[in-house]
């Protein structure tokens, strides 16, 4: 879950140098709201949760799991804000039955979980570890016996820590390992698991886990930039080609963090730093994949790192583009850093979220144009939204009117950019559980379900209730 998006305190370390900008697609709009002719969805639109392997499964050391990034990362003294780990998270590798239970007692259509590639292959390539794939074929039998289309996330920021032990993303070798993993995935599950993700956020990987040192692996190095940004896109282009090649009947797509970059005041000097953002954060993984090339202002960043052939790689059909959105960023030019890029505030008076995030669902609509209008109208699928607890150590938020508010006008956009021509075929809501939220440890809480850490015992918010009546009837409410 893209938590963060642009944090205040880690833009000014982006490096974007001399690099030519040209005009962001993204730009705001005075209002935020949108106002849908009709509030009702379509008989056959999908309602689902989203989850992460490490946020919630625990039993790190279970059934032959090697350990990943993460497991690294958390161990350094001061990284999670909490002190906490994920070794228990919400104990979902040992109550995943219980966690379909509250899928179906919802009437949710999907769930979309990610697969620990570590658990799978400890060393993150060679011998494959049968127990992990079972956990996930059971898993997978579970889901479809109650009716809920599985939809795995091969990839949700979890490399194993051998493959980083060898460069990690920096290394070109990586992109080729994630390619043997999904073949893994699909040779024992393509039978059953029909509909994949590739990749889960990888701008948010890349920008937040290399170059600003927040979240896993740690590092601190805008070096690590382009060779990252680029292996990527190319793991993911192998691993859709391993998927094809090993069935025909797949739903394959990946997922991005997409956010309007807007230039603080909408000064026309400040859309310099807004574009710059655009290309990095949105337009590098967009491009590759439905363009076959990379925006002007990588290429200083991929000088020596992309080879010929590989930009033919990275641009596959997708059967549908996963879209997490939370809230857009604001930008400004600075040219008294390095980076000529600073952060800004939302503007005065603008509703803000936990995170100090300008509540926007205007937002979701402006990129979902963005992606209708530049790249080809794909299929769409809305794979994370939602919003957290104020934050804290204190017991979650059962009566969470303001979750359900926020849950509503965001689907108004949804409805507001079918009506513009968008295909967007379904909406997974951030999260089903309170659960280990990165290097937020369990001060923030995302779930229509909380989860007391001390017992177990797992507590239906007000929001799951009206998640449920809204996936059983499709009628968007107009209030609460």
């Amino acid at each position: 879950m893209d938590h963060q998006g642009i944090s205040r305190r880690g833009l000014a370390g982006l490096a974007l140098g001399g690099a030519a900008l040209g005009l962001s697609g993204c730009e705001g709009k005075p209002d935020t709201e949108l106002h849908p002719r009709s509030r009702q969805f379509p008989k056959d639109f999908v309602w689902g949760v989203a989850s992460a392997a490490f946020q919630t499964e625990g039993a790190l050391d279970v059934d032959g799991r090697g350990p990943s990034v993460w497991d690294t990362f958390e161990k350094k003294p001061g990284v999670i804000v909490d002190g906490s780990d994920a070794s228990v998270a919400t104990d979902s590798y040992r109550r995943y039955a219980d966690d379909i239970d509250l899928i179906a007692g919802a009437g949710l259509d999907a769930y979309r979980f990610s697969i620990s590639w570590s658990r799978v292959l400890p060393s993150g390539e060679g011998a494959i570890n049968s127990a992990g794939l079972d956990h996930y074929s059971r898993m997978v039998d579970g889901l479809l016996a109650k009716g809920i289309t599985p939809y795995a996330t091969l990839f949700h920021w979890d490399l194993p820590q051998a493959l980083q032990d060898k460069g990690g993303w920096k290394n070109r070798d990586t992109a080729y390992r994630l390619a043997d993993y999904a073949h893994a995935v699909v040779d024992r599950l393509g039978d059953r698991l029909k509909r994949y993700i590739i990749l889960n956020e990888a701008a948010v990987h890349t920008v937040f886990g290399h170059v600003l040192g927040e979240q896993a692996p740690g590092l601190k190095d805008i070096g690590q930039l382009g060779p990252v940004t680029h292996h990527m896109n190319l793991g993911q282009g192998l691993a859709i080609q391993a998927l094809r090649a090993a069935r025909s009947d797949l739903s394959v797509g990946t997922t991005m963090a997409l956010q309007p970059c807007r230039p603080a005041g909408g000064a026309l000097w400040n859309r310099l730093a807004s574009d710059g953002l655009d290309a990095l954060w949105n337009r590098a993984w967009l491009d590759p994949l439905f363009k076959g090339a990379y925006p002007g202002a990588m290429d200083d960043f991929l000088k020596g790192v992309v080879r010929d052939g590989d930009l033919a790689i990275t641009r596959q059909k997708v059967d549908f583009l996963g879209v997490n959105y939370y809230a857009p960023a604001y930008v400004r030019l600075d040219l008294a850093s390095a980076s000529h890029i600073a952060p800004a505030q939302p503007p005065k008076g603008a509703e803000l979220d936990a995170f100090g995030r300008h509540i926007d669902p205007s937002g979701l609509f402006e990129v979902l144009e963005m992606v209708r209008r530049y790249y080809g109208n794909p299929p769409v699928m809305i794979t994370e939204n939602g919003a957290s607890d104020p934050f804290g150590k204190g017991p979650a938020i059962i009566d969470d009117t303001f979750r359900i508010n926020y849950l509503r006008r965001h689907l108004e956009a949804v409805l507001a950019a079918r009506e513009a021509g968008s295909p967007i075929g379904g909406y997974f809501c951030w999260t089903l559980l309170d659960n280990f939220e990165w290097d937020l440890g369990y001060t923030s809480k995302f779930g229509l379900v909380s989860h007391d850490r001390a017992t177990g015992v797992r507590t239906q918010k007000a929001s799951y209730a009206w998640f449920k009546a809204l996936a059983a009837s499709g009628a968007l409410p107009s209030s609460p």
